[in-house]
């Protein structure tokens, strides 16, 4: 499938440093095929390594990555805008054109792993989080096709 019939998801969140970065980072990993996935924050916080280094034990790779701004995108002709936290789906722009926006809630890793007593099991919060966000990216197109 070429560039231009890609579906193009945007993938939202507060700062864009963890979520919608292991969103877009599944996406790549499971749908690139299909999908050109980008990710960006109502604000930037940059990059999470916790984010990076559950990624890795998966066996995708977004260290490369950087903490993108909802401006960036602007002149993109998106097809969706899924954001993955409430705080920017209350606060996600308005889009011209074609653009869908879907919320599709995730837990916060860095505000679950506050409470561990332990690293592993701070890592582990961003694990569930990341799995279960794997399991909704194995769903597309087809499950926002359909809203």
């Amino acid at each position: 499938m070429n560039e231009e019939s890609k579906l193009k998801i945007l993938f939202l969140c507060t700062g864009n440093s963890c979520r919608s970065q292991m969103a877009e980072g599944w996406c790549r990993h499971l749908k690139g095929d299909i999908i050109e996935p980008y990710s960006a924050g109502i604000e930037t916080h940059g990059l999470n390594p916790n984010a990076v280094q559950v990624m890795a034990e998966a066996g995708v790779d977004i260290s490369g990555h950087t903490s993108q701004h909802i401006d960036e995108f602007k002149d993109i002709p998106l097809d969706y805008v899924i954001t993955v936290c409430d705080h920017a789906n209350e606060r996600c722009p308005i889009f011209a054109g074609k653009t869908k926006v879907i919320h599709v809630g995730f837990d916060d890793p860095p505000k679950l792993a506050k409470e561990a007593a332990t690293e592993q099991e701070a890592l582990d919060c961003y694990r569930r989080v990341r799995d279960e966000i794997k399991i909704f990216i194995e769903t597309l197109p087809e499950r926002i096709c359909k809203q």
